[in-house]
């Protein structure tokens, strides 16, 4: 009987460790893992999510200003009444985002890909859309008519021209 207990001590204990050993390797080379993470009413200014995969997470009403999302993968992510002014989003992806009600006031927005996103009530006030694609995007006419001021250039992802995806005249 003791033999036995000793035994099923043992084979817990190898047990446990090979599952951290596995667990661990598992994990090695995977650090960039997407996580849809939570950030709703946080103060963020100045924060670096750079080069990131922040798909399906939230920044619902956060305080973002002058932020660095730059080439930050954002599908599907909502900034729902978040301030992101002054913020850089050059060439992230923000398809199928929530930007309904978000402040993009001076945002550099050159070469992102909106496509899909709900941009209702969004303010773009000064935004720089250089090569920036918003196929699909919904917009208040308001809005997309002060984009066609300045919109220019093609995304080099999507190879669609600004002007086009706005329906500029």
């Amino acid at each position: 009987m003791k033999f036995s207990l000793s035994n099923q001590i043992w084979t817990s204990i190898l047990s446990l460790l090979l599952l951290v050993v596995v667990g661990t390797t598992a994990s090695v080379g995977f650090t960039e893992t997407a996580l849809a993470l939570e950030y709703n009413k946080e103060i963020l200014i100045e924060a670096d999510f750079s080069g990131r995969d922040l798909s399906d997470s939230s920044f619902t009403k956060a305080n973002l200003r002058q932020s660095n999302f730059s080439h930050t993968n954002l599908r599907g992510v909502s900034f729902f009444a978040a301030n992101l002014e002054s913020a850089n989003l050059e060439g992230a992806d923000l398809t199928n985002a929530t930007l309904d009600s978000a402040r993009l006031i001076k945002a550099n927005l050159t070469n992102a890909v909106l496509e899909g996103a709900f941009a209702a009530s969004t303010k773009f006030d000064g935004a720089i859309i250089e090569g920036a694609d918003f196929t699909d995007v919904l917009l208040r006419p308001d809005e997309q008519k002060k984009l066609c001021q300045v919109a220019q250039g093609v995304n080099p992802t999507t190879g669609r021209d600004t002007r086009d995806t706005l329906f500029c005249p």
